[in-house]
């Protein structure tokens, strides 16, 4: 079972870094920031499409990968 957990925590640490490497950057660095770069950031544009899909992955993904790494703390610990 904690082999199993393991592998699975890796395999969703890796998928983590695969989906935020794969997003696009919501600035263009600090010359982005000054010139209006905050704009994107309260804006009304909502993300749509594959931007969309790619956040809810990266969340999906963190929650997952938290939660495996509290659950395989616990099973090395007993």
């Amino acid at each position: 079972m904690e082999i199993f957990l393991k592998i699975l925590l890796v395999l969703f640490s890796v998928g983590l870094i695969a989906v935020v490497l794969l997003q696009k950057g919501k600035s263009a660095g600090l010359s982005g920031a000054i010139t209006g770069g905050a704009e994107h950031l309260f804006g009304k544009q909502k993300a749509r499409g594959l931007d969309l899909f790619l956040q809810r992955l990266t969340v999906a993904l963190a929650v997952g990968f938290f939660v495996l790494a509290l659950v395989v703390s616990y099973f090395v610990q007993q």
